[in-house]
């Protein structure tokens, strides 16, 4: 189900690679390139571009390179044939040879850049981002897809009713006619099941007085992951239930929901693990404990909130 069109991924593309983002950038737009860099690499990029000419303003330049011991990441945008101020990253996050997940989060003030679930930038805007509409991944990386995400409206749940809690800097939600259908408990098939570059977005808000609520990603035979906000403890616990056997549980990483709050969610499958953003915030990591993604096709939602919109 889908309140808003996806544009297909683009799988195992050939690079260097140029492929059109359909409908363009937008606040709440995400991609998810999924790879490998290649164990004798010396560098690789990942450019949103306006348009697909050699002489293209590219809006963002992500590019891995390895002529120090560690590596490093360099971010820029080139205006008119001219590269601006480097932005720089000193963390070994690609390591050569490594498997990798880049998510870049579209907001009004900048790209939330995370890799492996590790949010390590917020670049802001040089370029309008609404004047991109080109993906451009080129050097020595292996591309297993490169997938896009559309934002979902959100709009107040409740007559007269103001968030308590306001959204991070520079990151907005449009308002859009929210569809009729969502009641909670709510429950939808994932056409197709999970794979790695898949997201899953859900928006609501949490009731006033809510206590907890529960997201689970379901198989035939039990649950891959089991998100549970309880406001009753102030944390998230995180789980996966087997053959009807609970495994342990995962607890840390803090509480990112509001009573009365709206929020977004995403979910955002990796071929290892699950990032967790929660408005634009990458807040929790968790490895898959069910590996057979393809057989994950339910999503469920239940417990104290009400839903706005549903993106799987």
């Amino acid at each position: 189900m889908a309140y808003y069109s996806q544009q297909q991924p683009f799988y195992n593309p050939n690079i260097p690679f140029t492929g059109s983002i359909q409908g363009g950038l937008k606040d709440g737009k995400s991609i998810t390139v999924s790879g490998r860099v290649s164990p004798s690499a010396n560098r690789f990029h990942v450019n949103l571009q306006c348009g697909s000419r050699p002489d293209a303003t590219i809006a963002l330049h992500f590019n891995p390179r390895y002529d120090s011991f560690q590596g490093y990441i360099v971010t820029n945008t080139k205006k008119n044939n001219s590269w601006g101020v480097e932005e720089r990253i000193h963390k070994a996050l690609l390591p050569l040879g490594s498997n990798f997940t880049l998510l870049i989060l579209v907001t009004s003030q900048s790209y939330k850049i995370s890799v492996n679930g590790i949010h390590i930038i917020d670049y802001k805007h040089r370029v309008p981002f609404n004047m991109v509409d080109t993906i451009a991944v080129d050097g020595m990386v292996e591309v297993n897809s490169i997938s896009f995400q559309e934002p979902v409206g959100i709009i107040p749940a409740q007559a007269g009713f103001q968030p308590q809690f306001a959204f991070p800097p520079g990151y907005v939600m449009s308002a859009f006619p929210a569809p009729q259908n969502y009641s909670v408990p709510f429950k939808t098939v994932i056409n197709g099941g999970l794979y790695p570059g898949r997201n899953i977005s859900i928006q609501g808000v949490v009731n006033p007085q809510g206590s907890r609520f529960i997201i689970n990603l379901r198989h035939r035979s039990g649950i891959a992951f089991h998100y549970n906000p309880r406001f009753d403890e102030n944390l998230v616990v995180r789980n996966t239930l087997t053959m009807e056997q609970w495994g342990p549980e995962e607890r840390s990483g803090g509480m990112p929901f509001y009573k009365g709050q709206n929020f977004q969610i995403i979910i955002s499958c990796n071929p290892q693990h699950y990032n967790v953003f929660v408005n634009g915030m990458q807040v929790h990591t968790y490895n898959h404990r069910f590996t057979n993604l393809g057989e994950i096709d339910i999503l469920e939602v239940s417990g104290d909130l009400s839903l706005i919109g549903v993106n799987v």
